[in-house]
């Protein structure tokens, strides 16, 4: 009885921990989202978008680590850590594409990893 309210007690902390993950991943991307309409207004949006896109990045690593952890406890449904893996891969594309200054394809796929990210939010 007491290893089972303790390894529900550990899959409901992964769980928040998921949660969280996700929700720094959003906000990280939002505030990409704001510092590239200052890149084009101001002198310090370069180093402000350049700064977020590491966090942004260090978010989705966050993402992946938290799926790991919270599918592990409890034996769950490898699926959340997928849908973080497949984000790790479209944030490194982000990364390439932005050092490569393609603002055709970096400015939508930004929109899609928000919209995704804001998705992945929801159904938790």
């Amino acid at each position: 009885m007491a290893t089972q309210v303790t390894t529900t007690a550990n899959a409901q902390r992964s769980s928040s921990f998921l949660q969280i993950a996700i929700v720094l991943q959003t906000l990280t991307i939002f505030l990409q989202a704001v510092s590239a309409g200052l890149l084009l207004t101001s002198h310090y949006g370069e180093t402000l978008h350049s700064v977020g896109a590491r966090v942004m990045y260090g978010a989705s690593m966050l993402y992946v680590l938290a799926a790991v952890l919270a599918w592990k406890p409890g034996g769950g449904s490898p699926r959340p850590i997928w849908h973080a893996t497949g984000f790790l891969v479209l944030a490194s594309v982000q990364v390439v594409l932005g050092i490569a200054h393609v603002p055709s394809v970096h400015l939508p796929l930004g929109c899609l990893m928000f919209g995704l990210s804001v998705l992945a939010l929801a159904r938790r």
